[in-house]
């Protein structure tokens, strides 16, 4: 399992660097295997303060398969809340271990991205450090917005067969392509590394090892491209600092309350597993937790945590709950969580874990939502206007299931061109998503008729209208009401 420590809604994984290989390794294994793509990314403040308002950005890392703490702030924070990570794991560190490891094991690595000529460069300066290194492919595609990249590079790349992608676009960019084509890429190791070609090929310097050990490598950056960079880092200084220290005020108040942790299982309803949890759910509890949750997981990948009588849960216990979930989502199932205590229930809304997590008042809630998580695309009779199809959309719109959404609405198209798409229960659309409701609404038009999104989100109604995309199609926010009733 996991061991996690969650930082402005940020799950980041306790690793060290010969941890973080291993774990490479194997998901290298399993993706040759299954097919799997498995996400790989280095996480520094900056990354944190984009996810708190790019909704699509947030979920992606905190859906990730490996996070490591990139910059210095996340390891300081990590020891402000108590709970100190082991060690900065960057990915300018990182791809030279990997290459490594890929040149002893015979992975195949593919480049993509940075200026032109620069992932080339990198290419032949990894061979030239690690003989044996085999490069599946190099592209650098001309610059474009994520949905009006070339779609025919990911068919590039997956056709090169590689083991390991490493994809230099910058946050969120890459993060975002990696999500939007996982599921056709059957890479089993993507990783998003930003600048680090540029280091590699020597297009850039980094910092001398003494300002890398003291957390100080941002002054150097920042003093060799000052004017580019100190509005980013003053905003990220500012706003990492302010949402960290409500985070750290919030846990450190309560950090004296509660009881031991005592969790017990109770009984299956039909094959969904309920695990009740009372007392503290913390850095040191958390193990008591996560070995019921396992031995449950072998039996059932539905899992329901009912936490009413939890008295506190800190970053590393938000951690568990969260490395849980994944391994739930991985099995095909999901984890729910039950009758949550309003003072946790204002901690994951504050550290915006609330829609990653589905929370419900009862384990019949929790089994009403496997029904219709099983039964999409359903009649929606409501938000309709006369004369139109309407489907239910459902609660995630993101690559594994754009193709089955796609599916739903072209059936729907056949009948009537005009669809509404209804997202009251939909909490993450992702650009996966949002491209395919692009294509579709113009194949709508052009048989006369159109989409129409009703029940939006604020998160999502914001994302789609900084994209424009209610001069193409109307968008309807969800009513302050149903927000409340979802929560």
């Amino acid at each position: 399992m996991r061991k996690l420590l969650v930082i402005l809604g940020i799950p980041v994984d306790d690793v060290t660097t010969p941890e973080a290989i291993d774990r490479i390794r194997a998901m290298v294994h399993e993706g040759r295997q299954t097919g799997k793509t498995h996400l790989v990314v280095t996480v520094n403040s900056d990354f944190c303060v984009k996810a708190l308002r790019d909704q699509e950005l947030r979920m992606i890392l905190q859906e990730a398969d490996l996070a490591t703490a990139d910059g210095m702030p996340l390891v300081w924070a990590s020891q402000l809340l108590g709970i100190g990570l082991r060690e900065r794991v960057t990915g300018a560190d990182l791809v030279p271990r990997i290459a490594s490891t890929a040149a002893d094991e015979g992975y195949r690595v593919f480049l993509l991205g940075a200026a032109p000529g620069v992932a080339a460069k990198a290419a032949e300066q990894l061979v030239r450090e690690h003989p044996g290194l085999q490069i599946a492919g190099v592209l650098s595609p001309p610059y474009a917005p994520l949905l009006e990249m070339d779609p025919g590079m990911a068919a590039k790349v997956s056709e090169a067969k590689p083991d390991i992608l490493l994809v230099a676009f910058g946050n969120p960019k890459q993060e975002k392509w990696i999500s939007m084509h996982a599921a056709t890429l059957k890479v089993p190791v993507a990783m998003g590394v930003g600048g680090t070609l540029d280091f590699v090929a020597g297009a850039t310097l980094r910092a001398p090892s003494w300002m890398q050990r003291s957390g100080l490598e941002w002054l150097y950056r920042l003093m060799r491209e000052p004017r580019r960079l100190w509005r980013r880092y003053v905003s990220d200084l500012t706003n990492f600092a302010y949402f960290f220290g409500r985070q750290w005020w919030r846990l450190r108040a309560r950090r004296s309350d509660g009881t031991p942790l005592a969790t017990t299982r109770g009984d299956m309803i039909r094959d969904m597993a309920v695990i009740s949890v009372s007392g503290r759910l913390d850095a040191s509890t958390r193990s008591s937790l996560v070995a019921e949750a396992e031995q449950a997981l072998a039996i059932t990948p539905e899992l329901a945590v009912d936490l009413r009588d939890a008295t506190f849960v800190d970053s590393a216990g938000i951690g568990a709950l969260v490395a849980l979930a994944k391994q739930a989502r991985d099995q095909g199932g999901d984890l729910f969580l039950l009758a949550v205590p309003r003072p946790i229930q204002e901690t994951l809304q504050l550290i915006k874990l609330d829609s990653f997590f589905q929370i419900l008042p009862s384990p019949q809630h929790a089994d009403e939502a496997r029904t219709r998580r099983a039964q999409p695309y359903a009649v929606a009779r409501s938000n309709a206007h006369e004369g139109e199809a309407a489907l239910e959309m459902p609660r995630r719109i993101d690559a594994a299931s754009v193709a089955a959404m796609r599916e739903a609405v072209e059936r729907a198209l056949v009948q009537n061109p005009r669809v509404t798409l209804d997202l009251s229960e939909t909490v993450f659309l992702s650009s996966a998503g949002i491209a395919a409701m692009v294509s579709l609404n113009r194949l709508a038009v052009q048989e006369g008729g159109g989409l129409r999104l009703v029940g939006c989100s604020p998160d999502i109604a914001r994302t789609l209208r900084l994209l424009k995309l209610d001069q193409v199609m109307p968008i309807q926010a969800r009513n302050q009401d149903h927000a409340k009733q979802s929560t």
